[in-house]
Protein backbone atom coordinates (compact mmCIF):
# COMPACT_ATOMS: atom_id res chain seq x y z
CA UNK A 1 0.00 0.00 0.00
CA UNK A 2 1.43 3.31 -0.93
CA UNK A 3 1.31 6.37 2.00
CA UNK A 4 -0.13 9.53 1.02
CA UNK A 5 -0.98 12.88 1.90
CA UNK A 6 -2.94 15.40 0.65
CA UNK A 7 -3.91 18.70 1.80
CA UNK A 8 -5.89 21.42 0.00
CA UNK A 9 -5.50 24.62 0.96
CA UNK A 10 -6.82 28.09 0.21
CA UNK A 11 -3.85 30.36 -1.15
CA UNK A 12 -3.59 34.20 -2.67
CA UNK A 13 -2.30 34.75 -6.17
CA UNK A 14 -0.47 37.66 -6.25
CA UNK A 15 -0.34 39.52 -9.73
CA UNK A 16 0.64 42.94 -11.00
CA UNK A 17 -2.32 44.55 -11.15
CA UNK A 18 -4.74 43.14 -9.57
CA UNK A 19 -3.35 42.05 -5.78
CA UNK A 20 -4.20 39.19 -4.55
CA UNK A 21 -6.96 36.85 -5.81
CA UNK A 22 -7.68 33.41 -3.95
CA UNK A 23 -6.97 30.52 -5.81
CA UNK A 24 -6.82 26.13 -4.59
CA UNK A 25 -3.44 24.53 -3.91
CA UNK A 26 -4.05 21.13 -3.42
CA UNK A 27 -0.37 19.27 -1.80
CA UNK A 28 0.26 15.75 -2.42
CA UNK A 29 3.18 13.89 -0.81
CA UNK A 30 3.89 10.31 -2.04
CA UNK A 31 5.93 7.93 -0.16
CA UNK A 32 7.24 6.62 -3.67
CA UNK A 33 8.62 9.88 -4.08
CA UNK A 34 9.90 10.77 -0.49
CA UNK A 35 11.80 14.32 -1.59
CA UNK A 36 8.83 15.95 -3.42
CA UNK A 37 5.77 17.60 -2.95
CA UNK A 38 3.14 18.13 -5.74
CA UNK A 39 1.48 21.60 -5.51
CA UNK A 40 -1.46 22.07 -7.82
CA UNK A 41 -2.40 25.44 -8.49
CA UNK A 42 -6.56 25.75 -9.93
CA UNK A 43 -8.85 28.32 -9.38
CA UNK A 44 -12.53 27.96 -10.80
CA UNK A 45 -12.16 24.07 -12.03
CA UNK A 46 -9.25 24.80 -14.21
CA UNK A 47 -5.42 24.08 -13.70
CA UNK A 48 -3.21 27.08 -13.48
CA UNK A 49 -0.26 25.73 -12.75
CA UNK A 50 1.24 22.45 -11.54
CA UNK A 51 5.04 22.31 -9.29
CA UNK A 52 6.99 19.78 -8.28
CA UNK A 53 8.54 21.08 -4.84
CA UNK A 54 11.88 19.49 -2.69
CA UNK A 55 10.06 18.98 0.56
CA UNK A 56 12.76 19.89 2.64
CA UNK A 57 13.46 23.39 0.42
CA UNK A 58 9.61 23.81 1.34
CA UNK A 59 10.10 23.38 5.50
CA UNK A 60 13.14 25.25 5.34
CA UNK A 61 11.00 28.09 3.33
CA UNK A 62 8.61 28.20 6.26
CA UNK A 63 11.88 29.32 8.53
CA UNK A 64 14.30 31.60 6.10
CA UNK A 65 14.54 32.38 2.20
CA UNK A 66 15.35 29.43 0.27
CA UNK A 67 15.73 28.64 -3.55
CA UNK A 68 17.86 30.02 -6.54
CA UNK A 69 16.37 28.82 -9.33
CA UNK A 70 12.84 28.64 -10.59
CA UNK A 71 11.06 28.43 -7.33
CA UNK A 72 12.47 30.77 -4.51
CA UNK A 73 10.22 30.30 -1.17
CA UNK A 74 10.44 32.70 2.34
CA UNK A 75 8.58 33.52 5.69
CA UNK A 76 6.54 36.77 5.41
CA UNK A 77 4.35 38.83 8.24
CA UNK A 78 1.63 40.41 8.55
CA UNK A 79 1.45 41.55 11.73
CA UNK A 80 0.21 38.00 13.13
CA UNK A 81 -0.67 36.62 10.10
CA UNK A 82 2.54 34.21 9.04
CA UNK A 83 2.82 33.12 5.39
CA UNK A 84 4.55 30.96 3.27
CA UNK A 85 5.47 33.37 0.19
CA UNK A 86 6.71 30.95 -2.84
CA UNK A 87 7.34 32.85 -6.01
CA UNK A 88 7.40 30.95 -9.46
CA UNK A 89 9.30 31.73 -12.44
CA UNK A 90 7.83 30.18 -15.63
CA UNK A 91 8.82 30.38 -19.64
CA UNK A 92 10.98 33.37 -20.78
CA UNK A 93 8.69 35.84 -22.67
CA UNK A 94 9.58 36.93 -25.93
CA UNK A 95 10.17 40.13 -24.93
CA UNK A 96 12.99 38.54 -22.67
CA UNK A 97 11.03 38.49 -19.61
CA UNK A 98 9.88 35.90 -17.31
CA UNK A 99 6.74 34.90 -16.63
CA UNK A 100 6.19 34.91 -12.40
CA UNK A 101 3.63 34.32 -9.87
CA UNK A 102 3.64 34.80 -6.33
CA UNK A 103 1.36 32.78 -3.92
CA UNK A 104 0.90 33.47 -0.56
CA UNK A 105 0.22 30.08 1.93
CA UNK A 106 -0.81 30.47 5.15
CA UNK A 107 2.64 28.93 6.90
CA UNK A 108 0.89 27.37 9.90
CA UNK A 109 -1.35 25.19 7.47
CA UNK A 110 1.72 24.33 4.89
CA UNK A 111 3.61 23.10 8.29
CA UNK A 112 0.90 21.19 9.24
CA UNK A 113 1.23 19.21 5.93
CA UNK A 114 4.75 18.29 6.21
CA UNK A 115 4.31 17.29 9.83
CA UNK A 116 1.69 14.66 8.15
CA UNK A 117 4.60 14.04 5.25
CA UNK A 118 7.05 13.90 8.39
CA UNK A 119 5.54 10.57 10.27
CA UNK A 120 5.20 8.67 6.68
CA UNK A 121 8.74 9.23 5.76
CA UNK A 122 11.16 11.23 8.78
CA UNK A 123 13.42 13.54 7.29
CA UNK A 124 16.37 11.69 6.54
CA UNK A 125 15.35 8.23 5.75
CA UNK A 126 13.78 9.04 2.58
CA UNK A 127 15.35 6.56 0.17
CA UNK A 128 15.75 6.54 -3.70
CA UNK A 129 15.50 3.45 -5.79
CA UNK A 130 18.87 4.17 -7.40
CA UNK A 131 20.03 0.61 -7.61
CA UNK A 132 16.37 -0.85 -9.30
CA UNK A 133 16.69 1.71 -11.47
CA UNK A 134 20.11 1.37 -12.97
CA UNK A 135 19.19 -2.83 -13.05
CA UNK A 136 16.20 -1.70 -15.28
CA UNK A 137 18.14 0.59 -17.09
CA UNK A 138 21.10 -1.82 -17.76
CA UNK A 139 19.07 -4.88 -18.70
CA UNK A 140 16.58 -2.76 -21.24
CA UNK A 141 20.27 -2.63 -23.17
Amino acid sequence: MTAFVHKTLLVQLCSEGTGRCPVLAHLRYDADDPFAVTAVFGHDGRVLACWRLDREMLSEGLARPVGVGDVRLRPAATGAWHELRMEFLGDVRPDGGRQQAVVFAWAPAVAAFLRETHRIVPPGQERAPVDELLAEILSAG
